[in-house]
């Protein structure tokens, strides 16, 4: 909020303002001698006896002209400073959008990344090398290592998909949003995976695009269906999937090219150099955000 600086300019001189010529003496000002009264018996007849001589009176000082009264500028109070706790609040159920991309370097910018796979493409290996070697600090959030907090009841899609374990996949891409918003609301980037469809936009990337913000920087990891079927195959416990679910998974994976998000195929690149190629396309994204 600004103030007015200063008084206002004085009113423009008019005719009959100001000290001049023919302005009316002050109030009880001497106005020349005064005469005396006739002597007791004087008739009126005859010479009149000269007055005695009076001394000159003093003479006041010359009127002085009135002072303008200028109108006193009236300043309104400014608001009162908020109230700082030293605390981080985050808007009431509003999402908090990454803060401005002022450097051209990726690496050293603050942002949030979402890296979009099937089963077996890398995303957390090459999220969690990413992370590892960012100038800014930066944290990993795994939607399996969060889904998997529920031990007791713990929904497994592997032995059918169904409400339970749907609700639980919202609820944990919830928790992962939440966490999101507040690394970056303290200055920390953050990296999410998640197998996002395509073909799901309202519960998939639009979920993530209202859980964390606006911000938000979806990026695809989609090696050819041969690799993905080898790493699965390395894995164990309840995230190996069969070789039907993770063809499955691949072919709908398919219907992100042609949507406007960036896509890396890392079937010829190791975590290291998926890394390298990853700032490359962020770097890219942030001249130019994706529209999605």
């Amino acid at each position: 909020m600004q103030h007015a600086v200063g008084s206002p300019l004085p009113p423009p001189h008019q005719p009959g303002h100001g000290p001049h010529i023919g302005w009316a003496p002050a109030a009880g000002a001497p106005q020349g001698p005064a005469v005396p009264p006739p002597p007791p018996g004087f008739s009126g007849a005859g010479p009149v006896p000269p007055a005695p001589p009076t001394p000159p009176a003093p003479q006041g000082p010359p009127p002085q002209a009135p002072v303008p009264q200028h109108p006193v500028p009236h300043h309104p109070l400014a608001p009162s400073a908020p109230d700082v706790s030293g605390h981080v609040t985050l808007p009431p159920g509003g999402p908090v959008g990454a803060p401005a991309m002022t450097a051209p370097d990726a690496s050293a910018t603050t942002l949030a990344v979402l890296l979009i796979g099937p089963a077996g493409a890398g995303k957390t290996s090459v999220a969690k090398f990413w992370a590892d070697h960012r100038r800014v600090p930066t944290a990993h959030i795994s939607l399996d290592d969060v889904r998997e907090w529920v031990r007791s009841g713990f929904a497994d899609p592997q032995t059918g998909w169904n409400d339970h374990s749907e609700a639980q996949y919202r609820l944990a891409r919830r928790t992962c949003g939440f966490a999101a918003r507040n690394f970056l609301a303290n200055g920390i980037s953050c990296i999410l995976d998640d197998a996002v469809f395509p073909d799901r936009p309202v519960v998939g990337l639009g979920g993530w695009k209202r859980h964390v913000g606006p911000g938000l920087l979806p990026v695809v990891l989609l090696p050819g269906l041969d690799i993905v079927l080898e790493r699965n195959a390395e894995r164990s416990g309840n995230r190996r999937l069969t070789d039907e679910e993770v063809a499955r998974i691949h072919g709908r994976m398919a219907g992100w090219y042609g949507s406007g998000l960036p896509i890396i195929d890392n079937s010829q690149l190791d975590v290291p150099g998926t890394a390298r190629v990853l700032d490359e396309v962020l770097a890219r994204a942030i001249a130019s955000p994706p529209n999605w």
